[in-house]
């Protein structure tokens, strides 16, 4: 797990609390000053729409264009764009955070990966129709920032559950860390040439070391 994702998610799970998700206007800046050009906010506008509504510096830079009313689905082929819309309505609905470790290409065929991070947010009713996140390169290349890039596919999704297992079945305040090396007890599920690993109800115990 990329260091900017563990920041962002320790942040938005101290605003939680015992809560589903924090509201949209408890996200300060200033919490999350260090990574703020990695994080963006989306709008889900509808279950198959949505928007950038803010894009930090960093990830306009690596993609070599402005993404603020982008819609993030947009992005993806069809196959993947259906399963992300799957996973944004499992992050809206019961609470997940949802991984994507995914590739993009540079026009002359060089590729880099990234992970990205989905957290949902209340907004102004007790329903989630924002989603704080960050995107950041694994192994960056030097030339970064400098070729624009385009979505090629995801490699990997993760459904974690904070609670421990989806909100609405949640029965005690125990929380799971996903970034705990215990984690690796999760199944991982392969399908052609895509793995997807899958967290499960109830508390992981181990180390709490950092991966």
């Amino acid at each position: 797990m990329q260091k900017t994702n563990q920041i962002l998610y320790a942040y938005w799970n101290e605003l939680r609390g015992t809560r589903m998700a924090p509201r949209r206007f408890e996200i300060e800046p200033s919490g999350m000053a260090g990574i703020l050009a990695e994080t963006f906010i989306l709008e889900r506008a509808s279950s198959h729409r949505a928007p950038f509504r803010l894009a930090g510096t960093r990830i306009c830079e690596s993609f070599g264009r402005e993404l603020r009313g982008v819609d993030f689905l947009d992005l993806w082929g069809d196959a993947d764009r259906a399963e992300l819309e799957h996973d944004l309505a499992t992050a809206a609905d019961r609470g997940a955070v949802i991984v994507v470790i995914f590739e993009a290409k540079a026009a002359a065929g060089a590729r880099v990966r990234f992970e990205a991070l989905l957290l949902p947010l209340f907004h102004t009713r007790q329903q989630v129709t924002r989603f704080l996140g960050a995107i950041t390169a694994i192994d960056p290349p030097h030339w970064l920032g400098q070729e624009k890039l385009n979505v090629g596919a995801v490699i990997e999704r993760q459904t974690i559950w904070p609670d421990g297992r989806p909100h609405t079945l949640v029965e005690r305040l125990d929380r799971q860390s996903p970034f705990l090396p215990a984690a690796q007890a999760a199944r991982l599920v392969r399908a052609e040439r895509r793995q997807f690993r899958v967290y499960d109800g109830g508390r992981l115990d181990g180390d709490s070391s950092k991966r």
